[in-house]
């Protein structure tokens, strides 16, 4: 691959849960340049995880402008933006942030989200929004707010998610897009609108949310952003979608049967329809790459944050006692030893509210079958079997909508063995790894080249960036037959096994929610 960049780059922008990634694609030319800057995920209390938005926003400028250098000479056919999903921030009337960005993982609003559930709302929620009712949506989020801080949600002129506010920073246009609205449970997938039903729950005005654009929407760089970031004045800003569909885009997960999984922090896995899909189960999310592709899946919090958390508890004597990536690979080397099914031992791993399959926060982890004989690779062998076994129930609900007959997998975990013995094993299909980390900002780089009208279709842009097609970036992960054997037969288990964890968990659960002031709730009190 040339050091030098070629004619003409596309920027796709991945703005995540603790990093912003700003990959410079060539376009007709296998070039690219990353830039990657790292921010704090902050627990300011007991069940609550925010960001700072002026420090996403200096990343997003400090990435965007590193990308530029590395670009030098090149033509930017635009910026093309991706972002984590179910954020909300509250904004003054001069669009300052009155608050920090509560992320996806804010367990604040357990409470809400089960008097929504008691008061026979949730179901309904779901069918018109796509999005399962939990305390990670905004439509949640905003019944905390308006019984526990009704003051300032009173105060607040406006209510977006990250996706608004970089586009805000970059543009000046304060709006969002169809992938993004998508996930607050505020939309109606039928209309591609606000929901009023869903905003009169929340005691807000459907002014007070931002314009839904498409996500092939063009604006441009305003002048500011590009004294910041060294780009020029009116380069083209794509809208965008969520980082979830766009990593299916990335990947090339996008063709019935395909399911595209993501597996970092917390993991997901979609598939890619033409319509939205309401799945009367109401297990699975449904949410928007473009007015005509709809992304369905679920995903888990808990990813590979069960071994970090693994790692902190049980590996402080590895890496030289240093936390992060080098204690977790030596972690998991202990367990490569140990037989499928971890000589009985089973964790449910339920570390952060979970979302998928079950959509219940309020269900703690555990581990069950633990014996005199098992030992640390047992427990950190069980956790990550844990993880895979909630990810192979979504395959299992995404077999009803149509049948999944293979996978492509993405993210940092598979720079382990463990993982990628494991994880084909407990699906038992075919998955084949991404051998690149930039699925959503190639995803996004991808949408970006379609809304620019170089091609009929988002996944033919693809094409456009050599080295990118995922037939030349793959390679099949291969599962053992007696260990999918084992796996199989502990999948079998595992309806039984939460149906008894639910009722058991209930017994040790806390009267009272972190960031809640009272008891717990039984009814929703802003029913209309």
């Amino acid at each position: 691959m040339s050091t030098r960049p070629p004619a003409e780059v596309v920027i796709g922008l991945d703005v995540g849960t603790t990093a912003v990634k700003a990959v410079a694609f060539g376009v007709g030319a296998p070039w690219r340049a990353v830039a990657e800057r790292e921010y704090p995920l902050l627990r300011p209390a007991p069940g609550r995880l925010v960001q700072d938005p002026a420090t996403i926003a200096a990343a997003v400028d400090a990435a965007l402008a590193e990308c530029a250098r590395a670009a030098a000479g090149a033509r930017i056919a635009a910026v093309s933006l991706s972002t984590a999903m179910h954020g909300l921030l509250a904004l003054d009337a001069q669009k300052q942030p009155l608050t920090p960005l509560i992320t996806w993982a804010d367990g604040r609003a357990r409470a809400q989200a089960r008097e929504l559930r008691a008061a026979g709302l949730a179901a309904e929620l779901h069918r018109v929004s796509g999005a399962p009712v939990h305390p990670m949506t905004p439509l949640v989020k905003l019944l905390w707010f308006r019984q526990e801080e009704p003051e300032l949600l009173a105060r607040a002129r406006w209510w977006v998610g990250l996706k608004d506010y970089v586009l805000w920073q970059l543009t000046g246009t304060l709006a969002t897009e169809l992938s993004s609205a998508s996930g607050t449970g505020l939309l109606a997938m039928a209309t591609r609108a606000w929901n009023s039903e869903a905003i009169r729950l929340t005691g807000l005005s459907p002014e007070q949310l931002p314009e839904i654009l498409p996500t092939t929407a063009l604006l441009g760089l305003s002048a500011t952003a590009a004294d910041r970031t060294g780009l020029p004045a009116g380069t083209p800003v794509v809208a965008g979608a969520g980082d979830g569909p766009l990593g299916n885009l990335g990947t090339g997960a996008v063709a019935p049967g395909v399911a595209g999984l993501s597996l970092g922090t917390s993991g997901a896995v979609r598939t890619i329809g033409p319509r939205p899909y309401t799945d009367p189960h109401g297990r699975l999310f449904c949410y928007a790459l473009t007015d005509t592709a709809w992304v369905t899946g679920g995903a888990v919090s808990n990813g590979g944050a069960v071994v970090r958390w693994a790692g902190e508890v049980l590996g402080r004597d590895l890496a030289d006692g240093q936390p992060g990536p080098a204690r977790d690979a030596a972690l998991l080397k202990l367990a490569e030893d140990v037989p499928p099914g971890s000589d009985g031992l089973v964790m449910l791993p339920y570390l952060l509210p979970e979302r998928a399959p079950l959509w219940d926060a309020d269900l703690r982890g555990a581990y069950l079958g633990l014996r005199h004989s098992h030992g640390r690779g047992h427990l950190v062998r069980a956790a990550v079997e844990g993880v895979a076994l909630q990810l192979s129930a979504i395959v299992a609900d995404l077999d009803r909508v149509h049948p999944v007959t293979a996978v492509r997998a993405t993210g940092g975990v598979f720079r382990s063995a463990l993982w990628r013995a494991v994880l084909p094993a407990v699906l038992d299909r075919p998955v084949h790894l991404s051998s690149g980390e930039e699925g959503s900002a190639l995803g996004a780089a991808a949408l970006g080249l379609h809304a620019l009208g170089r091609t009929p279709r988002p996944e033919d842009a693809l094409a456009l960036l050599p080295g990118t097609a995922p037939a030349a970036r793959d390679e099949p992960l291969h599962a053992a037959p007696q260990d999918a054997a084992a796996y199989r037969e502990l999948r079998t288990h595992l309806v039984d096994l939460l149906a008894g964890l639910g009722a058991t968990a209930e017994l040790f659960a806390p009267r009272t929610d972190p960031g809640h002031h009272g008891t717990r709730a039984t009814h929703c009190t802003h029913r209309q």
